[in-house]
């Protein structure tokens, strides 16, 4: 009978080498006997229970070792041709139990364990971060205590039914959907964030057309709320095409709508995904400084646009910015702010214009961001025809002070993203930086330890090379999984500990390479998952991977309790900087949140310079990566 199982299990997975197989008898034996144990115990298991070997998550390509169906209890199995685990097994062992407890719909409302069997064992047992490590020997005493015999089996079929599993997308996969499709898939998590937000946006655009008006509309939240998810799905709206207004040529716009970011990484990467698509994937995202470079060649360009979808509203670039970005403006927009220019693009389009600002928070990282909301209300009481404006804000004091007193403004609740849908079920990430960049490691802490039983992982480690082999060793079936080194664009000595600088050097990740380094599997070359090269926070932010390894520099360290950017690298135009520390801490909180499922950080050994800072990261939670665990 096993032959016959090594057999499929060959054809399923043709390319399985013999150490795959050699891996399968191990296994097909142990799960053999412990079926046997069980229906001995229980007949009706014979009949009714489940054996699902190399399960593919649906939409995925990772593969679990074997998944028990039994009463009440499905049970993840990964198994282990050692005697002792590493921290990636453990890691990598939850994260499958993770997912099928978070959105396969058959694991909802039953219970879900985790198993990582030692396979040279013997009367072996740990438990670690919910997961039991056990030696075969061990194996049926557990599954057996695991039953609920009063409970019914999950039914077989509706569990490999591919409708079952259904992931929130990444930003990236959800981009192409939308683009493709024109709707991004009914995921309930992010269905019930982001729906409201998507209605109202709605009716307001409809208010907007019907009235011959022009308004703005701000959306805030925090990272990985949806922010851009909404941004992109209101790009791709199809009603829009009825909504628009013929050109003097007779013709609507074929694209009434385009989400703009002044992020280039972020644009490279979605046209990147999008290309297949037509149109180098650019039909509906562009580079916001392209997008002012085109409309300000004279006042008489008219954008095709209805909707203006500027992401990370809050950073866009102030005056003296825009002037040292576009050395050639005309003399008309010179001594203008972005804010500024795209009020005067609204007001250049036919009949009605809405420009949606996407709001994040702790974000400004470049020179002439600092300027802030105000900017976009001065904008439009400078504008040709304020009177035409109306203003639609979130329920949000940081927001509503810009506008008090304004004419024609609604606060609607809908607006505010409040909830992060990126991050599986690990909600509490932004706070936990926000302590750690704030000093306070006991909340930190506390906080760490909720992380880490929701399934998100912070390590961190003195050697470079056993960071690295966490990370391949904790993706090592997941061929989709992207994870890369992201490092300070101001660090300076990184560089003499194993990690490239990653600013103005052959290994920083630059225009041109962001599509590959993001979006291409392991082993591909310019792949993030390779860990040769480095994206700074500059080429991190908006993006996301599933895990990074974050190069602390010494460009931001606990120096006596506080933060110090002493050893930073300095900023040629440094008589604009406002406040050069609170830039480096948003570098770091922008670094820090880049993986969805863990944080793995390396300290290089800086005794003098860093040791306070390894302890504080250590005291905010941080967990040090060994070699392999003892028992």
């Amino acid at each position: 009978m096993s032959e016959l199982t090594i057999d499929r299990l060959k054809e399923y997975i043709s390319d399985a080498g013999e150490s795959q197989i050699k891996a399968w008898r191990d296994s097909i034996k142990i799960l053999q006997s412990v079926a046997k144990q069980l229906v001995h115990a229980d007949n009706s298991l014979g009949v009714n229970g489940s054996i699902i070997l190399e399960f593919t998550i649906p939409l995925e390509s990772r593969r679990i070792d074997a998944v028990l169906l039994l009463n009440g209890v499905v049970l993840v199995i990964e198994f282990k041709g050692k005697l002792y685990p590493s921290q990636a097994d453990v890691d990598q062992t939850f994260a499958y139990a993770r997912d099928l407890k978070a959105y396969h719909s058959e694991c909802a409302d039953i219970t879900v364990k985790c198993f990582l069997v030692m396979t040279q064992g013997m009367d072996y047992v740990l438990t670690d971060s919910g997961v039991y490590i056990v030696s075969p020997d061990m194996l049926f005493d557990f599954c057996k205590d695991f039953q609920q015999p009063e409970n019914p089996i999950v039914n077989v079929v509706r569990f490999l039914s591919l409708d079952s599993y259904r992931p929130l997308p990444s930003l990236i996969k959800a981009a192409r959907e939308l683009f493709n499709s024109g709707s991004l898939t009914r995921i309930h998590r992010a269905a019930a964030e982001t729906e409201p937000t998507l209605m109202d946006c709605s009716t307001i655009v409809h208010e907007t057309a019907s009235k011959g008006r022009r308004s703005l509309i701000l959306i805030c939240g925090v990272p990985g709320s949806g922010k851009t998810l909404v941004g992109l799905q209101l790009a791709h709206a199809k009603y829009l095409d009825s909504l628009s207004i013929e050109r003097e040529n007779g013709e609507k716009p074929s694209a009434p709508a385009v989400f703009l970011s002044g992020n280039g990484p972020l644009v490279e990467v979605l046209q990147y995904e999008l290309k297949s698509a037509g149109g180098g994937g650019k039909a509906f995202v562009r580079g916001v400084h392209e997008y002012v470079k085109t409309f300000t060649r004279n006042a008489d360009r008219v954008p095709p646009h209805h909707i203006l979808i500027y992401d990370e509203a809050q950073r866009a670039f102030d005056s003296a910015q825009v002037q040292a970005k576009h050395k050639s403006l005309a003399p008309e927009f010179v001594g203008l702010s972005e804010p500024e220019l795209f009020v005067q693009f609204a007001e250049r389009v036919p009949d009605w214009c809405v420009v949606v600002g996407l709001i994040g928070s702790g974000q400004e990282i470049h020179i002439g961001e600092e300027a802030g909301l105000g900017q976009w209300k001065d904008a439009i009481a400078k504008s040709g025809s304020p009177e035409n404006w109306d203003v639609f804000i979130p329920d949000s004091p940081e927001i509503m002070d810009h506008f008090t007193g304004f004419p024609n403004v609604s606060i609607r609740k809908t607006l505010e993203l409040s909830n992060t849908i990126r991050f599986h079920l690990a909600s509490q990430l932004y706070d936990f930086v926000k302590y750690l960049l704030n000093g306070d490691s006991e909340k930190a802490n506390q906080l760490s330890q909720d992380l880490e039983r929701s399934g998100y992982n912070l390590r961190m480690t003195h050697d470079l090379d056993i960071a690295k082999t966490y990370l391949k060793d904790r993706y090592d079936q997941h061929t989709d999984a992207r994870y890369g080194m992201v490092a300070s664009a101001r660090d300076k000595e990184l560089k003499d500990h194993g990690i490239p600088k990653g600013f103005k050097s052959p290994f920083e990740v630059r225009p041109g390479k962001y599509g590959k380094w993001y979006g291409e599997p392991i082993g591909t070359p310019g792949s993030c998952t390779n860990l040769e090269s480095v994206a700074t926070e500059f080429g991190a932010q908006g993006l996301e991977l599933d895990a990074c390894l974050l190069g602390w520099g010494t460009d931001f360290i606990r120096q006596g309790g506080e933060w110090s950017n002493q050893y930073a690298s300095k900023y040629r135009d440094s008589h604009r900087i406002v406040d050069a520390n609170n830039l480096r801490k948003n570098s770091y909180r922008v670094l820090l949140t880049r993986g969805r499922d863990c944080c793995v950080i390396y300290v290089p050994p800086i005794e003098y310079k860093i040791r306070e800072t390894y302890k504080y990261l250590r005291d905010c939670g941080y967990k040090v990566l060994e070699e392999e665990y003892r028992k």
